[in-house]
């Protein structure tokens, strides 16, 4: 007898729930930015604030850099978990169909990796501004709404596209080793060298959502866009991947 959909999307929720790299993780994406955000807004805050050619809206979710590294991890120990110790086969046993398991998976991971990113760039946003005084900005600021949903956003898709690449490689520590060397430096060297190809990189462009006047060819929502293609065409891999390999 095959479990409802609705059982199985209990079921890896049941399964993030347990597992404590898992869940720890997850909640790192608010924690670890909130933390960066009190500490770099109640040092630094204000002295930022007045060098020429500052972004006030970028600077006000300068600490999602740190969220995103926790949000790639949660993607990769989601799906790197089923690869352990035969527990893909458990969960094939129990969900014979490997495209509803995936799709349940994939849809927990994305729906609480939403959640969080949302209330970890509200959240971010709004104590960030407890400490810029007369320098301080709100929601009605142009850009900055849009710039608070998107980052929430954003830290959806980058999970995503981490939790694809982990369903290829089924290695989190293979995707952790790969992806973050690449956000916190190959990014950077990219850009410098490339130009205006980097905005297309899958962080460089998802991160234009958070600025307030972005540059370059693409827009904020473009941007966030062309993050989504990257996070699909992983998922996709994935997908092919757990369909076709033995488990």
């Amino acid at each position: 007898m095959t479990m409802s959909t609705t059982a199985v999307l209990r079921s890896e929720w049941i399964k993030i729930r347990s597992v404590r790299s898992v869940s720890g993780s997850l909640i790192a994406v608010f924690a670890a930015t909130l933390l960066v955000t009190v500490l770099t807004f109640a040092t630094v805050g204000q002295a930022e604030a007045d060098n020429p050619g500052n972004d006030v809206v970028f600077s006000a979710f300068y600490a999602l850099n740190f969220g995103q590294i926790a949000a790639i991890s949660f993607g990769a120990t989601a799906l790197s978990s089923e690869f352990l110790n035969g527990a893909l086969r458990t969960s094939l046993t129990a969900v014979p169909s490997r495209g509803l398991f995936y799709a349940a998976k994939i849809a927990v991971v994305g729906g609480l990796a939403l959640v969080v990113g949302l209330i970890t760039s509200f959240t971010t946003f709004l104590v960030g501004q407890l400490f810029m005084g007369e320098y301080a900005i709100g929601l009605g600021e142009p850009g900055a709404l849009r710039a608070a949903f998107g980052g929430g956003v954003y830290l959806a898709l980058i999970a995503l596209f981490a939790a694809g690449l982990t369903a290829v490689l089924r290695s989190a520590v293979a995707v952790l080793s790969l992806l973050i060397p690449f956000i916190l430096i190959v990014s950077f060297v990219v850009g410098d060298i490339a130009g205006g190809v980097a905005q297309y990189l899958p962080d460089r462009a998802g991160q234009l959502v958070l600025y307030q006047n972005p540059e370059g060819s693409l827009g904020p929502w473009e941007g966030l866009a062309v993050t989504a293609g990257w996070a699909t065409l992983a998922l996709l891999a994935g997908w092919w991947t757990v369909r076709t390999r033995d488990a």
